[in-house]
């Protein structure tokens, strides 16, 4: 089985990918290998942040190199808070901090105006190869109360358009995680991506 570098010190997002990848790729996290300096993200892209972090990971390890850049982007404050995401509220990876910044930014728009979308990023550099892109897209809106506890980050606050058509509207941290795996913006930016991480071995 070949081995994949997810370059994150995301905990959650290394979970997800595992579950997702198990049993055809061994993934390791960026606290499996000997530190580095990691470069602060300063693309205007999801694109280009992924690239930038793939590509330093695989040029520090040798390894080939996973690098995710995700975020939500909201009609009504013009496709923000996007590759701010993560630190909406002025804090990186305040979760909670950036959901009450967000839901008090929507407080007077309407329900119809409340339309978003989980966006991903994902580059895979692999050493002496070109870097590949793919991106992945999650349909849905906004809701004004936090819902659920699986998943993180705007999860309990983002319903998809699929939990509507269902009659249902859980939000995606409501969603059991094979149904959330199947579903989301990172699912369906692995999905793109499975055959050149199953090239790999």
């Amino acid at each position: 089985m070949s081995t994949l570098l997810l370059a994150t010190r995301n905990a959650k997002k290394l979970k997800e990918l595992r579950r997702i990848l198990e049993g055809r790729v061994t993934v390791l996290g960026l606290d499996d290998v000997p530190a580095f300096e990691e470069l602060p993200e300063t693309g205007a892209t999801f694109e280009a942040n992924a690239a930038d972090k793939a590509e330093q990971a695989a040029r520090e390890t040798g390894l080939p190199s996973l690098a995710d850049d995700s975020g939500l982007t909201v009609d009504a404050l013009n496709g923000m808070p996007g590759v701010l995401s993560a630190r909406w509220s002025g804090r990186h990876g305040d979760d909670a901090a950036n959901v009450d910044l967000l839901l008090g930014q929507l407080r007077d728009v309407p329900d119809e105006r409340r339309g978003a979308d989980f966006v991903s990023a994902l580059a895979l550099a692999v050493p002496g190869a070109d870097t590949v892109l793919v991106r992945g897209e999650w349909r849905g809106r906004i809701i004004r109360e936090v819902l659920g506890a699986n998943g993180f980050g705007y999860d309990p606050v983002f319903v998809p358009t699929e939990s509507d058509e269902a009659g249902d509207a859980r939000t995606s941290a409501q969603l059991d995680p094979s149904e959330k795996d199947r579903l989301s913006h990172r699912g369906r930016a692995i999905e793109k991506m499975l055959p050149h991480l199953l090239r790999l071995g």
